[in-house]
């Protein structure tokens, strides 16, 4: 039985794009099983009825300084964007949709377009450069993110993640043990190596 790591993620956690760093650094060879799950955190917030850190304005200047620590000691490049925080629905969306053969690459160029590139993700423009780099054709991206199917297949992948007790990014779950945050990765990989 092939053995896995599930990573839940929305583009807007500076803590998942830190993880994605910390989980890529890993030499490939050594790197685990990872299935990418992508969940709305805000509509994931709504239902457990938490108020995230960047309502909080203490909580939110601790969360900068963190992870600008925790990219400091892993050598990650990381800016804390300016527009934190942005809805990130149309490149959640956009996951689910891009072809298997390019999803790595357009979740990197999304990652790194708001944590290290400082762009704006929920600007049309900006979301249409990151197509570019990943040679993705606009048109189909854009109506395709509309699709009523794809609409509920986002709901449904945050609504399970609620229903599973997940209420926050990034979540790993590895062998149906959960472990929230990216200072817990290396006990969800310890979990996985067992």
């Amino acid at each position: 039985m092939t053995k896995f790591l599930e990573f839940y993620f929305d583009f807007i956690s500076p803590y998942s794009f830190l993880a994605y760093k910390k989980l890529i650094s890993i030499k490939k060879d050594d790197r685990p099983n990872i299935v990418y799950k992508p969940i709305l955190l805000g509509a994931l917030h709504k239902l457990g009825e938490i108020t995230p850190p960047a309502f909080n304005e203490r909580k939110m200047k601790n969360m900068k300084n963190d992870c600008e620590l925790v990219a400091k000691k892993n050598n990650i490049k990381f800016k804390w964007n300016d527009k934190f925080p942005i809805n990130s629905l149309n490149l959640m969306r956009g996951y689910l949709v891009v072809d298997n053969q390019l999803k790595n690459k357009f979740f990197e160029a999304s990652f790194d377009a708001y944590w290290k590139n400082n762009i704006d993700i929920s600007n049309k423009e900006c979301v249409r450069d990151i197509l570019k780099i990943c040679k993705l054709d606009e048109n189909i991206f854009f109506e395709r993110i509309q699709n009523q199917k794809t609409k509920d297949e986002l709901r449904e992948l945050t609504s399970s993640a609620f229903e599973k007790n997940i209420f926050g990014a990034p979540t790993f779950v590895v062998n149906n043990k959960i472990f929230w945050g990216q200072d817990i990765l290396d006990y969800a990989l310890d979990e996985y190596y067992s």
